[in-house]
């Protein structure tokens, strides 16, 4: 965000501590946990999601749910994708598909908006909350393609924190949502351990009267009504972790979405890196701004 060079400073030191503290409450966490067996017993199996020295690294975008269940929005056929991994060619953008029947009206018509902004070459590039130093959103925080992101397990709180801007969602274990829950870009999310997993429940999500608040990088929005159910669990040889997510939002959706998300264990020990400093429009290409602060940090 935009301050002076006094301020900036003071900025990274204070982050800096603050991630010199966070390592010291990961070293600290597991042990912790061991202290909490009765707690553990009551809610089940812990999956070991934070490993010491190692991050989790997105595999790619949402796959699809098993079981013939309603899929994740996808690219829109007439505009087929070509990414960087993807052979010779120009990388094209994500165009997302609203002409799903699963989108309400209003839903359709955002989109069909925001990708037009880029067909027609009004913006030159979409709108990824990431790239733009905006939180992604519950379930698009889960897409950041890059760095990796780390877990801290402790009694009463799991922390998932993002390299990228080190971005921090907390997922409370217990068992009840507040009486008043105040809109946020995370949401408020419970949690509790289920044969393995980590189940998240989270409500709370900053609607579509905010702007960029999306569920995917095809900005396809949501209403206040958005209920999101995850399911995190270490799958395969234990170098993999794995979400199953459930979308319910009656008011932006027919029926609810299902999707996978899947990250790669890698041996990635937390840096600092910053999204918002020198990361200005430099090719003019008509950008959504990053965001801005009214006044400084400190």
């Amino acid at each position: 965000m935009s301050m002076t060079a006094s301020n900036r400073n003071r900025r990274t030191i204070a982050v800096k501590s603050r991630i010199m503290g966070t390592a010291a409450v990961a070293l600290g966490a597991s042990m912790m946990l061991l202290a909490s067996n009765g707690a553990a017993s009551a809610q089940g199996k812990i999956p070991e999601l934070m490993q010491p020295g190692f991050g989790w690294i997105s595999m790619g975008g949402f796959l699809d749910p098993p079981g013939g269940l309603r899929g994740p929005i996808k690219q829109h056929p007439d505009h087929p994708f070509h990414g960087n991994l993807d052979g010779p060619g120009q990388v094209t953008h994500a165009i997302g598909n609203h002409d799903d029947p699963v989108l309400k009206p209003w839903v359709a018509a955002h989109m069909k908006a925001t990708s037009e902004e880029v067909l027609s070459g009004r913006m030159s590039l979409p709108f990824t909350a990431q790239s733009r130093c905006y939180p992604g959103g519950i379930p698009g925080q889960l897409l950041y393609p890059i760095e990796p992101m780390y877990f801290i397990q402790k009694p009463q709180e799991v922390w998932m924190i993002w390299q990228r801007d080190h971005m921090v969602r907390r997922i409370y274990l217990t068992d009840q949502h507040s009486e008043a829950v105040k809109p946020s870009w995370f949401g408020e999310s419970i949690g509790h351990y289920e044969n393995g997993e980590l189940v998240v429940d989270t409500i709370g999500l900053q609607t579509r009267d905010k702007q960029y608040s999306y569920i995917n990088n095809y900005r396809t929005p949501h209403s206040e009504k958005l209920h999101v159910i995850e399911r995190y669990k270490i799958a395969g040889d234990g170098n993999t972790l794995e979400a199953f997510i459930k979308l319910d939002d009656p008011d932006a959706y027919n029926e609810p979405l299902y999707m996978i998300k899947r990250w790669r264990k890698a041996e990635n020990p937390l840096i600092e890196t910053v999204c918002a400093e020198n990361n200005v429009d430099q090719f003019y290409q008509n950008l959504v701004p990053i965001p801005q602060a009214s006044k400084p940090d400190f």
